[in-house]
């Protein structure tokens, strides 16, 4: 049985209601001329004030709720597809944009080129993201009323909306990196100072370390709670912000974090990785953090498209006019985003489990082809008939695939990596990588670097939006030599003509919120 929070799902409906002003005031930099004070105007539906609405421990997590819903977003909004997955893949080099030519989501096949401009880049994540601070906000200030909820709901209830709020944040300033920034929501004209990446960090790194100081979630929730962030998150979150910073100062903090998950029981391995990524596998022992999809009962339609439901990202990136086949029946409709380039499946061993669960080879169908198509596609979301068979809207936008954002296996080489930085030993880093690649069936190393951790890397977050990152963040690594400024280069294909540069780091701002603010500097892409 799949293991997720169906509370969590029929509140998100009823909040997305309730809460729905946020959508306004997305971004910290939108002035919202076309919205008039009265809108701005919190009303809750029932008629009463806000301050005697949330009292209650059943109205008081509708608000948290509506502050996890931005989550389900960026994959497809009503605006644009901008999957956190494909867009962390796009920039890599596993694989190429696809869709119809080039022109097909234009912004994915310019950010892909390190091209892309302010009408051409990850425009609607800023929206996204920035209403889900906004919720976060407003779940915060609300926990602090008066009410009947106990003490230890609303304590917890702000950890989860402020470690949320962190991690809305970490997402722009992985992307962006200088964003506007502010803890207390906006009022006219609904601008806050833009901030420099660093300092972003250095604001955010605090607040994450306190969060997790004050001990108030639990490592691992309940498997009916399954969907909210726990301490086990933010210390994947710690340790994800910490080595992209490369703030060596930090890492031995950040490895006592990795160890803490490492030696807690309720984390390990799963034996089989084929499973990991079944609906079984979903919420077992190796995950830290998933964003739950379900195509049951789901209310993501076309025109509903931030209403709970499943997630398109199946449909993205898979072949279009499939004949049937793979437990994908003839008839469903794949857009022929992200094929794998063929120098991605043959980087595997051949006995190397991962290979045929991260690259779905398909090169014995026929199909309709699209723009470089390769017959190999995205392994760990493809599409099966059974994973949106439930769905009573669109099929196309509601499988059930859950995202994972953190897995165990993540931690262990983590684990691995803070050892080296910090002077530990390289065989018991060994021990840490060789569990990851014992189960996928290879041989043992006796001692490792920080080479090794980065192959290892590569090849078990395959297609999982990380492989960008690492890149990025390997310029400022000694001994690593798969760098963003020595593989994120042209192609003999003839489809990446430029090569990455310090200056491609942040990604361009859309120029509607430069319309928008005119303080907002745009950056040097």
């Amino acid at each position: 049985m799949k293991q997720i929070n169906p509370n969590i799902k029929n509140r998100m409906r009823s909040q997305l209601c309730i809460m729905h002003y946020a959508l306004c005031i997305a971004a910290a930099s939108l002035l919202l001329a076309s919205c008039s004070d009265d809108f701005l105007e919190v009303k809750n539906p029932t008629g009463e004030p806000l301050e005697e609405y949330y009292t209650t421990e059943e109205t008081l997590n509708e608000a948290l709720t509506s502050a996890y819903a931005p989550l389900h977003w960026p994959d497809w909004d009503g605006s644009a597809y901008n999957d956190l997955t494909v867009d962390g893949e796009i920039m890599g080099d596993d694989f190429w944009v696809g869709g119809s030519n080039a022109t097909d989501n234009e912004h994915w096949h310019k950010l892909f080129n390190f091209e892309g401009n302010g009408n051409q880049t990850l425009a609607t994540l800023w929206g996204d993201f920035y209403s889900g601070i906004k919720r976060c906000n407003d779940a915060i200030k609300y926990a602090g009323w008066p009410g009947n909820a106990s003490d230890s709901f609303r304590r917890s209830m702000e950890m989860q909306a402020r470690l949320l709020r962190v991690y809305y944040y970490n997402i722009l300033w992985h992307y962006y990196g200088n964003v506007p920034f502010y803890l207390e929501n906006l009022a006219l004209p609904y601008t806050a100072p833009q901030l420099q990446a660093d300092e972003i960090y250095n604001l955010l790194l605090p607040e994450l370390e306190e969060i997790i100081a004050s001990n108030v979630l639990p490592m691992r929730w309940e498997a009916a709670e399954s969907g909210r962030v726990s301490q086990a998150f933010a210390h994947m979150l710690y340790a994800e912000m910490v080595m992209y910073q490369n703030d060596s100062a930090r890492y031995p903090q950040a490895l006592s974090y990795m160890k803490a998950i490492i030696g807690d029981s309720s984390y390990s391995l799963n034996p089989d990785f084929a499973d990991l990524w079944s609906e079984n596998g979903e919420w077992c022992a190796e995950s830290i953090f998933e964003i739950n999809y379900n195509d049951d009962q789901a209310q993501r339609n076309w025109d509903t498209s931030m209403a709970a439901g499943g997630t398109v990202f199946p449909t993205l990136c898979s072949p279009n006019g499939w004949g049937g086949g793979e437990g994908w029946d003839s008839g469903n409709d794949g857009w022929g985003f992200l094929p794998c380039k063929v120098e991605t499946y043959n980087m595997y061993a051949e006995n190397d489990k991962r290979r045929d669960v991260t690259v779905w080879d398909v090169r014995g169908y026929t199909y309709t082809e699209r723009y470089q198509d390769t017959h190999l596609w995205h392994g760990k979301y493809r599409p099966q008939s059974d994973n949106n068979k439930d769905c009573p809207t669109s099929k196309n936008l509601n499988y059930n695939n859950n995202k994972r954002i953190y897995r165990y296996a993540e931690t262990l080489l983590n684990a691995a990596e803070l050892l080296l930085q910090t002077g530990g030993s390289a065989s018991e880093a060994a021990g840490y990588v060789n569990q990851v690649r014992e189960r996928a069936g290879l041989a043992a190393l006796n001692n490792v670097s920080i080479d090794d951790i980065y192959t290892e890397r590569h090849l078990e977050f395959c297609g999982e939006g990380k492989r960008y990152f690492d890149l990025v963040r390997a310029e400022g690594i000694s001994g690593a030599t798969q760098k963003a400024s020595t593989v994120l280069v042209p192609d003999s294909y003839g489809y990446r003509t430029n090569s990455w540069t310090p200056s491609k780091k942040h990604i361009p701002l859309a120029q509607s919120e430069l319309d928008a603010d005119p303080t907002l500097v745009q950056n040097n892409y």
